[in-house]
């Protein structure tokens, strides 16, 4: 669900599932118990619906729809995950987009793990989706907090170089596609919700030949590999450079690669 509509790939995306899903398991186990004893649950962002199908571990009964902007993700996610649920629910995936889309029915849950900094403006969406809610129900969602870090200060140095800067200098989001914790604190309890707002950094211990590379491929450098699909030599000239700055930025361990990811996580619930 992205401003710039970068082409997703699945593939790339999944080869850091374990990693990736950690905060949103840590994001469901501070959601309280939900008002609804078949829940319904949307999840905004889906991707390939890994985490998705994580949803209907917590809460078996419940009808779970995961929304996406990416063909490619969702033909994923159907193929791997649509269906009826072990507990008697159903897991579903449609097309919608974060920046457009309203709850056309309540809802017990809407989450979303790792999206809306992908959505310029979301914060203007929260009423709309609180909206949505029944009373007693939740609206979590965790963004990256890592904008300042090495992984996207190099990214967006190489992108916005002289030579590059008419091709790339608008397509990569800068620190300000998230708010600060306080801020997200401010807006959802500005809308009658009892909000618990935290950060955590992630050290995680990547294994292989350039794994940070490896793992952005996968997310923050969509928007440059779609900007640069149709220029080859240029997009191989580009990924050498921030090989040799990430190399140098994120140096191999004797145990691997450590990486420092901080996260953002929000979870505001309605007045019953």
């Amino acid at each position: 669900m992205s401003a710039h509509s970068p082409a997703w790939d699945p593939a790339q995306y999944l080869r850091h599932a374990g990693h990736r899903a950690r905060p949103f398991a840590d994001l469901l186990a501070r959601v309280p118990a939900l008002p609804g004893d078949r829940p319904r649950i949307a999840d905004l962002g889906c991707g390939p619906g890994n985490v998705t199908a994580l949803l209907a571990d917590r809460w078996p009964t419940a009808h779970i729809t995961g929304y996406d902007n990416s063909p490619a993700m969702l033909d994923k996610a159907v193929v791997d995950h649509q269906g009826p649920t072990p507990g008697g629910g159903r897991l579903d995936f449609t097309a919608a987009d974060a920046r457009t889309w309203t709850p056309g029915e309540p809802y017990d849950l809407i989450v979303s793990n790792a999206t809306l900094q992908w959505v310029p403006g979301h914060p203007d969406r929260f009423a709309d989706w609180v909206a949505g809610l029944r009373p007693g129900g939740t609206f979590a969602f965790q963004v990256p907090g890592n904008f300042s870090a090495p992984s996207h200060r190099l990214m967006r140095e190489l992108a916005g170089s002289a030579r590059r800067r008419d091709r790339l200098a608008d397509v990569l989001r800068h620190e300000d596609a998230v708010l600060a914790p306080e801020a997200y604190l401010e807006r959802l309890a500005g809308l009658g919700c009892a909000a618990d707002v935290w950060e955590t950094t992630y050290i995680h211990l990547l294994t292989g030949e350039d794994p940070v590379l490896d793992w952005v491929k996968g997310t923050g450098l969509r928007p440059v590999l779609t900007a640069l699909a149709d220029d080859p030599a240029a997009r191989e000239e580009f990924l050498a450079e921030y090989r040799a700055a990430l190399r140098e930025a994120y140096p191999a361990g004797p145990h691997g690669t450590p990486f420092p990811f901080r996260r953002i996580f929000a979870v505001a619930t309605k007045e019953a």
